[in-house]
């Protein structure tokens, strides 16, 4: 085994180093909202939903946080016509533990309310639209041009490892430092 202390250990380290930190994730955790908690809109900020979903792109890998006291409140994803008429019945996806995750895993529209009768109504909803791989508009339902002040929120308050649908180029840093990785093994083996 070779000397840990040699120059050309250090290199070789220092070096692999260097090609993990030049990785990066592109996958975000978004707490939806940007609000302590998901719940009916306050009259003030009525269409916060709707303005938050307008100012991100989501993509494939990232997720949407619904935080809520669970005794009080749950989430449920629906299709767009039972988005649309406050229809709770028959949802795709119930969560109801206050710390609900929903990771997006393919392209299309998904449509999120509250599972309480009558929250729906009061505008706790919202829709989110992946239209690429690499990103798309979001949005909530319309409430006319006055309705969406161009404002920007805080997005991103942690992130989750890449998904597997990153395209080639993501993936060729991670590749390029596991190889140099076996390639520095070999080196301080003395195989080389």
């Amino acid at each position: 085994m070779g000397n840990l202390r040699s120059s050309r250990f250090q290199f070789l380290c220092a070096f692999q180093f260097l090609m993990l930190v030049q990785t990066r994730v592109s996958c975000y955790q978004y707490k939806v909202g940007d609000l302590d908690a998901w719940g009916i809109p306050s009259s003030a900020n009525a269409h916060v939903y709707t303005n938050w979903s307008k100012n991100h792109i989501f993509k494939i890998g990232d997720s949407l946080l619904f935080l809520y006291p669970p005794s009080q409140d749950s989430v449920i994803q629906v299709t767009g016509q039972s988005f649309n008429a406050c229809n709770l019945t028959d949802p795709i996806l119930y969560m109801n533990n206050g710390n609900s995750l929903f990771n997006i895993t393919s392209l299309g529209e998904f449509y999120f309310t509250s599972a309480v009768p009558g929250h729906c109504e009061k505008k706790q909803k919202l829709q989110i639209s992946v239209l690429s791989g690499n990103g798309s508009s979001a949005f909530s339902p319309s409430y006319g041009p006055s309705a969406l002040p161009d404002t920007s929120y805080p997005t991103v308050f942690g992130s989750i490892p890449a998904a597997n649908s990153s395209s080639p180029s993501q993936r060729a840093p991670v590749i390029l430092a596991a190889v140099m990785g076996f390639v520095s093994w070999d080196l301080i083996r003395g195989r080389m």
